[in-house]
């Protein structure tokens, strides 16, 4: 069977639960779209606020709180929240990916410890972190038990933070309950929860999970869509294949897998206009990314520095960008091309639901980002959205 890109764009929203939202609990929101990009403290909010039918930011305030949604550096090296259930094994699954990143990262051997002795101190940290720690007590305790003196003390710290099986902790008082600064709290995986690192059959069996999961939330798509997805290496994407997954052939004659059952809409679905978040997964998922991103476009959405802006989606494709406007408020949406007046309609409703939403915690969410839009990004027009 061959299916189309539109199919394929049709089936990442579908799953993603952007085609319409949906009336699910947080949680299990959370497990459908296995994870959201999370660096951001915002995001993963307004990606639940997009998908989940009358979303509350305080129900995922709560599963943040009560760890059964989690935050912790796992695929492609990034911040992410995932569903406690999911942790252990995706976390084992991108095990090599984040080791070998971190503790042979060349910030990381300033310090004079070697991969082995970094890891060597992983029982005493998560013992020193069974209840929260801030960041800065955390670093005292890591320059003073291994013995690193100077500047490089908190970039070595960084990555055996980043490579350690640690969750970061809610803070309060903050307007997304995680702050991003030296506030940060972190708290180790529960003991159950913690992967077995370096174990290659637990590796291997997270594979099989990760691979699972993904193409139940983002497939069909590649071996590369999936080694994308986790940064890993294709042929540990292909050992961990199942023997039940469906063959189709690509646009391109290329081999797609997917899980039996898995949704394939229609390419001529309607697809609503939506307001992403900063780095939404759907848009970073795929070795593909012309899936969702337009090819000419995607300079300007993914910035030199890795920064991924707000995008709009206009019939399920990246239209334009956005930020909340200067001034008398409003969202402030730049179209890279001319959009019909009926797309501009169904873009006013969805800012007047975001600007409501940013309103009660935070309308300033994503304000250090707005030096992109001084930079001239290469829009066709420009409309402040009040709803």
């Amino acid at each position: 069977m061959t299916i189309t890109a539109r199919v394929l764009n049709r089936s990442t929203l579908a799953r993603q639960l952007l085609l319409e939202r949906t009336a699910v609990g947080v949680e299990d929101a959370v497990r459908r779209v296995v994870a959201l990009q999370a660096q951001q403290p915002a995001s993963p909010y307004v990606a639940l606020w997009n998908r989940v039918a009358g979303f509350e930011a305080e129900r995922l305030d709560a599963a943040f709180r009560d760890f059964r949604v989690v935050k912790s550096t796992m695929m492609r090296i990034t911040l992410h929240a995932v569903h406690v259930d999911d942790y252990r094994a995706l976390r084992a699954a991108v095990e090599p990916t984040v080791r070998g990143a971190r503790l042979r990262d060349a910030r990381f051997r300033a310090s004079g410890l070697t991969e082995a002795e970094g890891a060597g101190l992983l029982p005493e940290l998560l013992e020193r972190a069974e209840q929260p720690c801030g960041g800065a007590e955390l670093v005292d305790w890591f320059a003073e038990r291994a013995g690193v003196e100077g500047k490089s003390a908190l970039p070595a710290w960084r990555m055996l933070r980043q490579w350690a099986p640690l969750w970061h902790a809610p803070v309060a008082g903050v307007p997304w309950g995680y702050a991003s600064d030296s506030r940060q709290l972190f708290v180790a995986a529960d003991a159950g929860r913690v992967p077995e690192l370096g174990d290659a059959e637990a590796v291997a069996e997270g594979m099989r999970v990760l691979v699972r999961r993904y193409l139940e939330g983002f497939g069909p798509a590649s071996v590369a869509d999936m080694a994308q997805f986790g940064l890993v290496q294709k042929g540990r994407v292909r050992a961990a294949l199942g023997d039940d997954l469906v063959e189709l052939a690509g646009p391109g004659g290329e081999m797609l897998y997917d899980v039996p059952g898995g949704v394939l809409p229609d390419g001529d679905v309607p697809a609503p206009p939506r307001l992403m978040a900063m780095w939404d997964s759907t848009l970073l998922a795929y070795a593909d990314r012309g899936r969702v991103i337009p090819p000419e476009y995607r300079k300007y959405v993914t910035r030199v520095n890795g920064d991924v802006l707000p995008t709009v989606l206009v019939d399920g494709y990246v239209a334009g960008v956005w930020r909340v406007a200067d001034g008398d408020g409003g969202i402030e949406v730049g179209a890279f091309r001319p959009l019909p007046e009926e797309a501009w309609e169904g873009l006013a409703a969805e800012a007047g639901g975001m600007l409501r939403f940013l309103g009660e915690r935070d309308a300033a969410a994503y304000r250090r980002y707005d030096h992109w839009w001084a930079k001239e990004l290469p829009v066709a027009e420009t409309r402040v959205l009040a709803g």
